[in-house]
This record gives structure tokens, C-alpha cells and sequence, in this order.
């Protein structure tokens, strides 16, 4: 805590007072223009890898940056969906996965996850992915047919669907590396290409 805590005092001292007009602005209006769909992994930060202001993006991250396909039951990555879509209006949508990542290991090796039960429940939104990925025990591949999965989930919610069909939203699928930095779009249908974002 004492980190985070000299964090703040940091950003309270030398990062607000340098964006105070950006700041200002931000206390009425808050219209971003993407909303990004993550993982939770610490190594995985959107607005520094999209080099993005305060404001730009609306942001919903979670273990494997899983897209559960709509229900109408309670769901808070449908209600970043809708609340991001519907109300903000935002005109891109991010599905990002990434290098390394912990939630595609442990389903492409097949890790035991008796031990947390919450996560293994969670992980079954990516069967799907998984049953797509022909070689067992390859995450890279895992990682791309998951992006692509959780985008055709995007499109069953009711809100995002409308926008995409009205051409009022792009939905867009990448793969950030780590090591590299680089960010991969990915397509259904085609072979990954590189992107510069």
C-alpha cells in the first residue's frame, strides 16, 4: 500500500496539475470514443499501450477478457457493453487478448482448477475458443481463436448488435505482445496481421 499510497501523492503533485484544463473538462463531459475490452492481467494496460488521455476509452477488463454471450440476467461485462455502446456512443469496440496470458494457459494445458472454483466456472465462456484451437497445449493460437470468439459474443447483445448493424459501431480484435509491444489485429477468416493500433 505504501506504493500505491506515494502513487497517489505523485499523481496528486505532478501528473493532475499538468492536465488540470483535461481534468476540468472531464468533471462534465465523459464521451470516449472506444469502448476496450481487456484482461485483467497487471501487464496489460490499455490506455498505455493505445497511448490514450484520460476520457478516451471505457474500459471493462476480466480474467481472459472474456465477452459472456447476452442473457437477461445480471452480468456486469453485458452492462459495460450497453452502458458504453447505448448511452456513451462509443463508435469502436477493442476485443484484446495478449502474450502469456494465465486464463489460455490454464485451458490449453488443462491446468487443474478445483482449487478456484470461481475462476473455472468463469473459463467456460472460452470453451468455445478452445474447441476451435486444434492443437492441444498452443496458447498463441488459443489466444487469437479466443478474440475471435468473444467478438462474435459482442455481436448477441441486443445493443451492440443494433450499432453494428446501423454501421454506428467497428468492432475490432487484437492480440498485444508483451515482449514486443506489438499489437496484432485479428480477423475472422483471415490470417493475423500486424497493426500499429
Amino acid at each position: 500500500m505504501r506504493d500505491l499510497a506515494e502513487g497517489v501523492t505523485r499523481f496528486q503533485r505532478d501528473v493532475h496539475p499538468a492536465k488540470a484544463d483535461l481534468f476540468a473538462h472531464l468533471t462534465t463531459h465523459h464521451a470516449p470514443h472506444t469502448l476496450f475490452i481487456g484482461c485483467s492481467d497487471a501487464r496489460v494496460v490499455p490506455e498505455l499501450i493505445t497511448s490514450s488521455e484520460p476520457g478516451e476509452l471505457f474500459v471493462v477488463r476480466n480474467a481472459g477478457n472474456l465477452v459472456p454471450a447476452y442473457t437477461p440476467a445480471p452480468d456486469a461485462v453485458a452492462a459495460g457493453i450497453e452502458y458504453a455502446v447505448a448511452v456513451l456512443g462509443v463508435s469502436d469496440v477493442v476485443v484484446c487478448g495478449h502474450s502469456g496470458c494465465g486464463a489460455m494457459t490454464a485451458l490449453a494445458e488443462a491446468h487443474d482448477l478445483s482449487g478456484v472454483p470461481a475462476v473455472a466456472r468463469w473459463l467456460r465462456h472460452a470453451e468455445a475458443s478452445r474447441a476451435r484451437t486444434p492443437a492441444r497445449g498452443d496458447v498463441v493460437a488459443l489466444v487469437r481463436q479466443n478474440v475471435l470468439a468473444q467478438l462474435a459474443n459482442l455481436a448477441t447483445h441486443p445493443s451492440a448488435a443494433r450499432a453494428l448493424a446501423e454501421g454506428t459501431l467497428t468492432a475490432h480484435g487484437w492480440v498485444y505482445d508483451i515482449a514486443t509491444g506489438g499489437v496484432e489485429t485479428v480477423t475472422a477468416g483471415h490470417g493475423p496481421t500486424v497493426s500499429a493500433a
